[in-house]
């Protein structure tokens, strides 16, 4: 039988609870929420309404955030740690994946310094050098939240089929075209000019490709521009080659689907 080692939690007294979980920012508010979802249970709770949590629960905690640091949503979470029955093979597959990160986090920091140097000697890039150790369902939510899992599992299984000669070609062409809307910045194109719309229908084109044929509608291409610039991950990608890059490539997909699509 595990000792206590208590997290006690109300809504007048959460100090106790900052000092065990300050790192992950966890409050009351959460665990209770995990406590309604059947994530997190007290082991008792106090008659002063007071929660506490024993070592299987702290042990349970810490799968829960690895696994949302992972990705996962909470209804995921609790499919996966209702399958757990052993917490010692439950903390080995903890260890793993965390492993699995060290590794992935090594690549792109290889990556980056690689990309540093190139930039800095002036050097071409490859989609190697720029992608290596990031993962591409790291967009996964969002994609479901916007296109539904079907198209996200579509678009899944298209990259997954793709020799890695393809992948390598479909990435180079997306990081050209991005040049290419950096180069029109730079040289003062609005979106609505001929040029900067040419360029829009080969990102068009481009996106048609992982739709696998499919033609985006007005409102889901405008939707892919608008989160360009929402998601800083995705701003990044295009402010890298001029701060505002990300902008323009949002207005020139909202002029081409106004232009062009229904």
């Amino acid at each position: 039988m595990h000792t206590e080692n208590f997290l006690d939690i109300d809504a007048t007294s959460t100090c106790m609870l900052n000092e065990h979980n300050r790192s992950e920012s966890r409050n009351s508010t959460t665990l209770r929420h995990y406590g309604d979802l059947g994530l997190l249970e007290p082991s008792r709770i106090g008659a002063n309404g007071y929660r506490f949590y024993d070592e299987d629960a702290l042990v349970r905690l810490q799968r829960i955030l690895l696994l949302r640091e992972l990705g996962l949503g909470l209804p995921a979470i609790a499919e996966v740690l209702t399958g757990e029955r052993d917490t010692a093979a439950a903390l080995r597959t903890h260890l793993e994946l965390l492993e699995q990160e060290r590794t992935r986090i090594s690549r792109q920091i290889e990556s980056v310094n690689r990309t540093l140097n190139k930039t800095k000697n002036g050097e071409s890039l490859m989609p190697e050098d720029v992608f290596d150790g990031f993962d591409h369902t790291r967009y996964k939510d969002e994609v479901i939240e916007r296109w539904g899992k079907d198209a996200y599992t579509s678009g899944d299984n298209w990259w997954r089929s793709m020799s890695e000669q393809d992948r390598k070609a479909h990435l180079q062409a997306q990081a050209d075209i991005a040049a290419a809307f950096g180069k029109a910045l730079t040289a003062g194109l609005s979106a609505e000019s001929d040029d900067v719309q040419t360029i829009t229908r080969r990102q068009f084109e481009w996106i048609k490709i992982g739709w696998q044929g499919r033609t985006p509608s007005a409102d889901a291409f405008t939707g892919l521009g608008q989160m360009y610039v929402d998601d800083p991950r995705f701003t990044a990608n295009y402010d890298k080659y001029g701060e505002g890059t990300a902008s323009l490539v949002r207005d020139a997909m909202k002029v081409y689907a106004e232009r062009n699509l229904h």
